[in-house]
Order: C-alpha cells, then sequence, then structure tokens
C-alpha cells in the first residue's frame, strides 16, 4: 500500500481508461467500417501520390470528399498491422479514449478528481461519441485533435506563453484538415478564453491572437493551396466538387452547405442531393431484403450478388420523423427532438443547472477566477455548436459527437459548484440546484425513452429515480455530510445510466457503419424518416457467425497493387482476406468494410479479357466500385464521385483515356445521366458495344445493379 501511495496512483483516471477502453475497443476485431474511406485507405498505401491526395481508387482518379490527414493515420495503422477493418478503426477507438484521458486530466487540474472522473464517464457514455469513434468516419481524430487545441490554449495563459496559443491554432489549422470547417467550432473558445484569462494588456492580446489567427490560416489552406496548385492533369479530381478545386469544397460541400442545406453547382449542373448522395440504394429496399433472404447460412451474401450496386453499408430498417438525414426541422428545440435527443442531449440540463451554480458563485465572489474562465472556455465551445445543430440545413446525427468534451467537462465542473453548494451547512438557496438538477435531467432522460417507445417500465422506473433523488435530495439537505455524499453519488449513476444504455448497442457492434447512430434499436437508422426495408433490430439482439477475429491481408501483392494480366491477383479466390468474418443481425447483413461480397460471374468475365488497362471497370459512383476495390487489387473508376454526380469525366478526356488503352468496360444503370451532363453517359452508348447480360450477369437475380432505376447494362469499347 505505501508503494502504491508512493507512486501517487490516480485510481479515478485508472478506472476512467479501463472504462473508456472497453466502450471503445470491445469487439472491435468485429466491428465494421464505411467502405467509401476504408476503400480509400487500401488505395493511398500503394503510393505516395495516392496517400498525398487521399485518392479513392489505386489508379488515382478521383479523391474521397474529406482532407487526407485523419486518413493518414488509418493507412499508418494498415501499414504497421495490416490492411483491415480492425487496422483501420484502431486510430479512431484510440483516439477516443486519449481524448477522454485528456478531458479528465484538464478537469482534474482545475476542478479536482472527482470532477474530472465525472467528466471522463460522462465522455464515455457519451451515446454518438461511442457510436463514431467505432468506424472510421474520422470524427474521433478531429476530437482528439481539438482536445489538444483546448488543452494547449490552457497550457498558454497558465504559463503565460504565446507560443502555446499558437499550438492550439495550429491543431484547429490541422483539424480543419481532416473534416475542414467542422474544426472551427472550437475557435470562438479558444478566442474568448485567451482574451479574459491571459494577463497581459489588450494591445498585446490582440497582437498575439492576430498572429496565432496568420497561423491558423496558413495551416488550414496549406493542403488545399498546394493540391489546387498542381495541374489537374497531374493530380486526381477533387471528390465533391463541382470545379475540381479543393477551396470550393472547403467552402462549398463541407462549408457553407452544411449550413444552407442548398447543394447547388455552377456550370447548370444539378448537384447531388444529400440525400441521394449519401445513400442511392434507399430505393432498393426490396430488392435487398430478396436478397437478404437468400444469404448463406453464414450470414453472407451469394457470390452471384451483382456488383455495382449502391447497397446500404450498415443496418436498414425503419427511420425516424424528421429532415434531411433524420436530423428534425431546425429550430431552438432540435436537439432535444426524438431525431437528436438521444445522440448527445442527455445531460444538458444537468449542464445547464451547473452553469447556474457557476453564475451564482461568479456573482458572489464579484470576479470571474481561474475555474470560471475555464467553465467559459467549454460553454463558447458548446453554445456555437447547439446552435449550428439547432440551425443547420445539412449535417449527419455522428456530427453531434463534437459536443461530448464540452459535455463531459461541464457534467464535471458544474458538479463541483453544485456539491459544494449543496453541501455547504449555510443552506442557502444554491442548496437546492444539484437535487433539482438530478431530478430534471433524470425526468428529461425518461422523454427521450417516451419520444423513442422504449419500454414503459424503463420510463416509470426513470421517473420515480427522479422524484426520489430530488425529494430525499432537498429533505436531506440539513443533513450529515454522508447521507448527502449518498444522494450526490446516487445522482451521478442515475443520470448517467440512461445515456450507457443508449452507447452499449455501439459498443457491441449494432450500428451503422457508415451512417453511425447511436441507440437500443434500428429505428435510429441515420437516414431518418425513409426507412431502407429489411428488418429492425429489437433490442441489441445479436447473433454472430462464422469466424471473429482479424482479417487478414489481401493475397497476391501488396494493397492497391494495379496487376498484371497473368499475376495471382487476378485470382478472384486469392483476393479474399484470411479469416473474414461474417455477421448477422437480427436476420440481415450489417455491411461494411471487408464482409462485401464480389459477384464472381463479372469479376471472371473482366479478368478474362483483362490486358493491363489501368481501370478494369468504370462505374457510375463510387458505391459501385467498393467491392471490387476491397476484395482485388484492380482500380475501378467511379465516373462520377461518390454520388455519381461530380463532373469528374469529360468526354475529351475520356477518348483519350479509352484510345490510351486504360479503360475498356463500363457498367451504367438506366438512370444515370439524369440529374447531371449526360454527355459522357450518351458518349459511351454511341461509341461502345453491349455485352450480352447472359455472359456476365446472374439473369436470376432481381438485384438492380447501379441506378435507382433498371438494370445495369455492360458496355465494351472495342477499337
Amino acid at each position: 500500500m505505501n508503494f502504491l501511495k508512493k507512486k501517487s496512483i490516480d485510481f479515478y483516471l485508472v478506472g476512467v481508461i479501463i472504462f473508456s477502453a472497453f466502450m471503445n475497443f470491445f469487439l472491435l476485431n468485429q466491428a465494421s467500417t464505411n467502405e467509401y474511406y476504408t476503400v480509400a485507405v487500401k488505395s493511398m498505401m500503394k503510393n505516395f501520390h495516392n496517400f498525398f491526395y487521399a485518392s479513392f481508387d489505386p489508379a488515382g482518379f478521383i479523391t474521397v470528399d474529406k482532407p487526407p490527414v485523419a486518413l493518414w493515420f488509418q493507412v499508418l495503422s494498415a501499414k504497421i498491422f495490416g490492411f483491415s477493418n480492425f487496422s483501420v478503426l484502431l486510430p479512431e477507438a484510440l483516439a477516443a479514449v486519449i481524448a477522454t484521458i485528456i478531458v479528465y486530466q484538464m478537469v482534474k487540474h482545475r476542478a479536482g478528481k472527482l470532477a474530472a472522473f465525472i467528466s471522463g464517464l460522462t465522455m464515455s457514455v457519451t451515446p454518438i461519441f461511442i457510436a463514431i469513434s467505432r468506424t472510421n468516419n474520422m470524427d474521433s481524430i478531429l476530437i482528439l485533435t481539438l482536445v489538444i487545441a483546448a488543452w494547449a490554449v490552457f497550457k498558454a495563459v497558465e504559463v503565460k506563453k504565446m507560443r502555446w496559443l499558437i499550438l492550439s491554432t495550429v491543431m484547429v489549422g490541422i483539424g480543419f484538415n481532416e473534416k475542414m470547417f467542422e474544426a472551427f467550432m472550437i475557435l470562438p473558445a479558444v478566442y474568448l478564453f485567451y482574451w479574459l484569462a491571459m494577463k497581459v494588456n489588450w494591445k498585446k492580446k490582440i497582437l498575439h491572437l492576430a498572429a496565432a489567427t496568420v497561423v491558423l490560416a496558413g495551416i488550414s489552406l496549406s493542403w488545399a493551396i498546394v493540391v489546387d496548385s498542381v495541374p489537374a492533369s497531374k493530380r486526381p479530381y477533387i471528390g465533391s466538387s463541382q470545379t475540381n478545386s479543393v477551396l470550393e469544397l472547403a467552402f462549398g460541400y463541407n462549408g457553407v452547405s452544411r449550413l444552407t442545406g442548398q447543394q447547388n453547382s455552377g456550370g447548370g449542373q444539378k448537384a447531388p442531393s444529400s440525400i441521394e448522395k449519401q445513400s442511392v440504394s434507399q430505393t432498393k429496399a426490396t430488392t435487398q431484403n430478396s436478397i437478404t433472404s437468400k444469404t448463406k447460412s453464414s450470414g453472407e451474401l451469394s457470390s452471384e450478388t451483382q456488383i455495382g450496386g449502391a447497397r446500404p453499408s450498415g443496418r436498414l430498417g425503419g427511420g425516424q420523423q424528421g429532415g434531411m438525414f433524420g436530423t428534425g426541422s431546425a429550430g431552438p428545440l432540435r436537439l432535444f427532438s426524438k431525431s437528436l435527443s438521444g445522440q448527445a442531449s442527455w445531460l444538458l440540463p444537468f449542464v445547464l443547472f451547473g452553469v447556474i451554480g457557476i453564475v451564482a458563485d461568479w456573482f458572489r465572489r464579484r470576479k470571474i477566477d481561474q475555474k470560471h474562465t475555464f467553465a467559459i472556455f467549454w460553454l463558447a465551445w458548446l453554445a456555437p455548436a447547439m446552435v449550428f445543430f439547432s440551425i443547420a440545413g445539412f449535417f449527419h446525427q455522428y456530427y453531434l459527437s463534437i459536443m461530448a468534451p464540452p459535455i463531459a467537462a461541464l457534467v464535471g465542473l458544474g458538479f463541483s459548484y453544485l456539491w459544494r453548494d449543496y453541501s455547504d451547512k449555510q443552506n442557502s438557496w444554491r442548496s437546492y440546484l444539484l437535487p433539482i438538477a438530478f431530478g430534471v435531467t433524470l425526468v428529461f432522460e425518461a422523454l427521450i425513452f417516451y419520444q423513442n417507445s422504449i419500454g414503459t417500465l424503463w420510463i416509470i422506473l426513470l421517473i420515480v429515480a427522479a422524484i426520489l433523488c430530488a425529494g430525499f435530495g432537498l429533505i436531506w439537505r440539513s443533513a450529515e455530510h454522508k447521507a448527502k455524499g449518498t444522494i450526490a453519488g446516487a445522482g451521478i449513476f442515475l443520470i448517467l445510466l440512461p445515456p450507457l444504455y443508449w452507447a452499449l448497442p455501439s459498443t457491441f457492434n449494432q450500428t451503422n457503419s457508415s451512417i453511425p447512430v447511436a441507440g437500443p434499436s434500428s429505428t435510429l437508422s441515420g437516414m431518418g424518416g425513409m426507412g431502407r426495408g429489411g428488418a429492425k433490430m429489437s433490442g441489441w439482439r445479436q447473433s454472430y457467425e462464422g469466424k471473429s477475429g482479424f482479417p487478414g491481408n489481401n493475397a497476391g501483392g501488396a494493397p492497391g497493387q494495379v496487376p498484371t494480366k497473368n499475376s495471382s491477383t487476378n485470382d478472384v479466390s486469392n483476393q479474399l482476406p484470411n479469416g473474414s468474418m461474417s455477421h448477422k443481425m437480427s436476420g440481415m447483413r450489417r455491411g461494411g468494410g471487408m464482409g462485401e461480397q464480389v459477384n464472381t460471374k463479372l469479376l471472371n468475365y473482366l479478368r478474362k479479357h483483362y490486358n493491363g488497362e489501368k481501370f478494369i471497370l468504370a462505374v457510375e459512383r463510387a458505391q459501385s466500385a467498393y467491392s471490387i476495390m476491397m476484395k482485388t487489387n484492380y482500380a475501378v473508376m467511379a465516373m462520377g464521385g461518390f454520388g455519381g454526380n461530380d463532373p469528374a469525366l469529360t468526354v475529351s478526356k475520356l477518348e483519350k483515356m479509352v484510345k490510351d488503352g486504360e479503360i475498356n468496360y463500363f457498367l451504367l444503370s438506366s438512370s444515370w445521366g439524369r440529374n447531371q451532363d449526360s454527355s459522357v453517359t450518351d458518349w459511351i452508348k454511341k461509341h461502345c458495344t453491349k455485352v450480352q447480360a447472359s455472359e456476365w450477369s446472374n439473369q436470376s437475380s432481381s438485384f438492380s445493379q447501379s441506378g435507382p432505376d433498371g438494370q445495369s447494362t455492360l458496355y465494351v469499347y472495342k477499337k
């Protein structure tokens, strides 16, 4: 025991680390990924050119819709541990744990171990934070980057050194190169905190902040400027842009469009609607169900299932009512609506009461101390984020994960103030705040259960808990300190229990890997009111079949290597990862990552006629290329980018490519070209020959290949 005391082991921190690691890492080897980014990771492993530009395909035709920095960590992990779902997910899960530890340390330094412990637990049970950290959607790495930025600005004030402020803005700039303008949500907090807390005159503050802003702009725009300065012919097309520009991508699709919800593009072209872009496959729910019913006993789709379809990656099932992507209607109560409340809003009532306690303390002291400015920082992070998500027209539910650090910090910090007032023997009006905070928070959590039709028993228990916790807390305001401690401990446990219930399904891999949404059932499908068919999970039910473990490397060469005609990589059997596992969830596949199936009939046909072309096949959109590029080392050209609407390919460019022997085969659906310039489609249909479906397609399959309408057609260009 003396040894432990000498080492000053922080058992609160140890507990937070163990709990956070469990929530983020348990069964991670069996989790699935967002194939869009997983395919890109594999392509980026091929060479530095693909690595730098975040190329979607190994041949470097088009990039993904985000900057590359977060993907670089995933590529590095895949290089070290081998390309697999686990290696791609590892950086995200690890980032979540590290971010939780840093938040703990920051709160501990200013409010003590108990407050830090509560903050660490809060962050570890924030449902959407856990859901996103178990996918490769990059948000966890962004959150870690911003938490480090927060730590740096606190350090700047503590040691009175400007260089730490510069480091803070450098980290925000790096965050911009992970998910663009989402990283800037922390900036109001950084600037306001430095202005209030830094003990220098106002002129120096302005100078310091101006210099930091210059550094921020330089770091943020560095990759964009470098890429845009490279001739278009020497780099991939910038995915999800309409002008082949990173700056346009940043300020358009990943910028203003997120706020306005408008995605109109220039040049008279109709940009993809957000719903269409995220999942073309929703209109295929019926055919997906028929495929599911024909799955093998292992839960895998039949090998005859044709590639080319924009198959859903993740759960299907009933959706929620609400706006785009199930985020509800814009308004001041949006974060408390059925669509969003279960993701990150659970403890917002407690945060409110904590803020009241902090403000009351400020009025009592008549001055702002270090602890107050610490609280102001987290409020200045949380408040703008809440405003944005209340009015924004285009975002996913998992974007709310960026609210996890400020909510966690404010819960712990707020508790420290409320507990001090509650345990104070003066029995002022402030001593009422803690028990009322517990009661109101529990009632709000019961409302979330009611909104999502969770069992009546849960709702009754939460209401009873609210009454008992608030009632006894108020009655025992004059009791001994030990009794008050029991009330406080029970209250914290009770308010953390419902979000934990909401987060655990993600820990057990019951979440959509492409559009993660937390919750105990598939009613939280991530696509809002658009039910996509398929079975609906009940509670946390899940059955695992087949092997579990880490999928191995692709056989037959380095990931992303473009094979030659006679190389072993042309053998489909050599392309499948060793030890791949399949999951069966309530009678349906979750999909995602390396569980996707390759249509052997089509691939064998293409392999038979492959003569070393740069691309073995051209398809309309990225989703149609997943299965071939995930399971083989062939390059597939996504002519229209992610959603099929990017003007990445022109007729003149296509003519040159076919004449140079870079591409011969094209897989088109009858719907492609309706919402964009159809000149490329028209050229293919005019200059290429249809391949008889019997040669490459399973005629008995009812699966519609690529577009929302009609079967796909394979075309071949013959000189």
